[in-house]
């Protein structure tokens, strides 16, 4: 059986659901992002208290299908920004297209409606914030940010950067270490 939890987007969050399963005597097959596979059906009374322990933990366990597809699509955009070591090469619309096994235009569309934003603004913002983490780290220069964010040149991202942000890239890196001298004071 399928469980789908909404806002389960980190591996802090992956061991603490599995905690709340092995409480409830619960065995998974398998714990992806937003996605459980256990072996047993619930009862009505273990899913309430299911829901109610993640609720109080600040997840929610999912019921309707369009909420399940909309957390679904933010789970594949959050892998493939956050945690995968390269952006796929291909384009953005066949990757969570062949993820989620769903034509990319229904998705999108979907997506849009419920959510008041397009899928493609919902990536960009996604990569702006993986970008702005890359910069912190101090790793790697704009260049190899822009690259590992697959994107098709410094100018592209920096534009892009400044629209969502409001700054430069530069002019964000140099804010974010006045800002951590301040704290440190």
């Amino acid at each position: 059986m399928k469980l789908f939890i909404k806002y389960m987007v980190s591996q802090r969050c992956k061991i603490f659901v599995k905690e709340e399963l092995v409480k409830l005597g619960l065995r998974t097959t398998k714990i992806d992002l937003g996605v459980v596979e256990i072996r047993e059906s619930l009862s009505d009374e273990t899913r309430e208290t299911l829901r109610v322990n993640l609720l109080n933990s600040g997840l929610e366990l999912l019921e309707d299908k369009t909420s399940i597809l909309i957390e679904r699509i933010k789970n594949v955009v959050i892998e493939m920004v956050h945690y995968l070591e390269e952006i796929p090469g291909m384009n953005y619309s066949e990757y969570i297209s062949d993820k989620l096994q769903s034509n990319y235009t229904y998705l999108s569309n979907t997506f849009s409606k419920e959510q008041g934003i397009t899928l493609q603004d919902y990536i960009i913002r996604n990569k702006i914030e993986r970008a702005k983490e890359l910069m912190l780290y101090d790793e790697l220069n704009l260049t190899e940010i822009s690259y590992k964010l697959n994107y098709s040149s410094v100018a592209h991202f920096s534009n892009q950067f400044k629209k969502i942000t409001g700054f430069t890239p530069s002019s964000y890196k140099q804010l974010e270490y006045k800002r951590s001298a301040l704290e440190s004071i």
